[in-house]
């Protein structure tokens, strides 16, 4: 009896010991695994190498222009010389004749002198361009047909890129660029410029407290209107910053994100009763229905974008029909499971009481998913509000298009900040309108 004891107490260690050891071979394994994985990832990826391939200089410069406005002062250096003075270069800010220069900016002649203030000074005498950097020196470059002849005074540093046929000149107080066609200079100052009013509005130039004198009842600066008119009418109607074009542009891409959204909500709950187990006697039609899930929400809705931008054009509405097929999937799915876990006591009630099938489902059924089915619902809207930012990027339509327009001229980054941050905004009012109608619809706050 001992012996037997003994021997199944041994048997039970044994399985213990063994037992603990793949516990432990796992507890160590698992992580070891994962940091092997990481090891190949650092090498696979070059993350050795990002700093070589890094051009932070260049992503100084994009940070700079998010938020602040640089002013281009350029001169032709082929055929007649002409003179271009203009914020962010764009004909839209232009200075024209007879309008008040930057105090940093002089004319002698048909020459021109950038002086900053700050020792940062341009000296143009004829195609010659001096530019004399603090703590440097003075920089020499003479455009000429054979190329750029290049003077400085001393080792060039790495914040002069320099061929034979441009010159780029980056400094915090300024940049230069000098080519055989042209030689433009670039000052920056913080803020975004011409976002109330444009140079030609009456109103430009004005503080805050002389533009509420003239609201309150300041003389009329044009007679057909009063001046909060005006002003409204100047900014709404601005020119740089298209504020009547990006109030429809959010308008769309909200539009799109209600449309898909609501649109495969009205498809998808139908279409989950038919595939849900307990509501369908066709077998068939369960497995095939549930498969059309599973290809609708399968496929992303960036590329269902891409599929009916080819078969429609773009458009916001072709935006729309794409988030509307994706969530169609989505819903289905998370409707049909809802409808399979439904308590059939309360529909066997309402069925007691002699109500037809439909009035079984509409008393019975309905109540019980809706908390579910609102819920998904309104975190679905606030989600596409994101995504149809994307989507509208692709389709022509929407903020995504103001801002993949501003991204892709490589040089309006502060207008790049401002459509980030409505989206921003717009994400905000979308998310903080969905808990409200949570909250209300569902009785959260209860």
């Amino acid at each position: 009896m001992s012996a037997a004891t003994d021997t199944a107490l041994g048997a039970l260690k044994l399985e213990a010991d063994r037992s603990f050891q793949r516990k432990r071979m796992v507890a160590f394994g698992v992580p070891g695994l994962i940091l092997v994985y990481f090891v190949y990832l650092f090498f696979a990826f070059d993350v050795l190498g990002l700093a070589e391939r890094a051009k932070v200089r260049n992503a100084v410069t994009l940070v700079a222009d998010s938020y602040s406005h640089k002013t281009h002062v350029a001169r032709s250096n082929r055929g007649p010389v002409t003179w271009d003075v203009a914020i962010e270069g764009e004909k839209k800010g232009a200075y024209e004749e007879g309008m008040t220069l930057p105090e940093w900016l002089t004319f002698q002649g048909e020459n021109a002198r950038v002086d900053t203030g700050e020792g940062f000074v341009v000296q143009w005498d004829g195609p010659l361009v001096r530019i004399t950097v603090p703590d440097y020196g003075v920089i020499e470059a003479l455009p000429k047909r054979s190329g750029i002849e290049l003077s400085l005074p001393g080792v060039k540093p790495d914040w002069i890129n320099a061929s034979r046929t441009r010159v780029a000149i980056t400094t915090p107080h300024g940049r230069v660029s000098v080519t055989k066609s042209k030689t433009e200079v670039f000052i920056y100052h913080f803020g975004w410029e011409l976002f109330w009013f444009t140079l030609d509005s009456p109103f430009h130039g004005k503080g805050p407290l002389e533009l509420l004198g003239l609201a309150l009842g300041g003389e009329r600066v044009e007679p057909e209107r009063s001046n909060v008119a005006a002003m409204a009418h100047d900014f709404w109607n601005n020119r740089m910053w298209r504020h009547n074009e990006v109030a429809w542009a959010i308008f769309e891409t909200i539009v799109m994100a209600f449309l898909g959204t609501f649109g495969a909500a009205i498809v998808a709950l139908p279409l989950a009763f038919l595939a849900a187990r307990n509501f369908t006697p066709l077998k068939g039609l369960m497995f095939g229905l549930r498969r059309v899930f599973d290809l609708l929400r399968g496929i992303d809705g960036l590329i269902w974008t891409i599929i009916l931008a080819r078969a429609f054009g773009p458009g916001p509405l072709t935006g729309g029909l794409a988030i509307l097929l994706t969530d169609t999937g989505t819903f289905g799915k998370m409707f049909s499971e809802a409808l399979e876990n439904v308590d059939r006591r309360q529909i066997e009630g309402v069925h007691s009481t002699g109500a037809k099938p439909l009035q079984r489902y509409r008393f019975g059924v309905i109540p019980q998913i809706m908390p579910v089915f609102l819920s998904q619902l309104l975190y679905y809207l606030e989600s596409n509000t994101r995504s149809a930012t994307v989507i509208g990027a692709i389709t022509g339509g929407g903020i995504g298009l103001l801002l993949i327009q501003a991204i892709n001229t490589q040089k309006d980054w502060e207008e790049v900040s401002y459509y980030i941050v409505l989206i921003v905004l717009m994400v905000m009012f979308m998310d903080t309108l969905s808990g409200w109608l949570r909250r209300k619809l569902i009785g959260g706050s209860n």
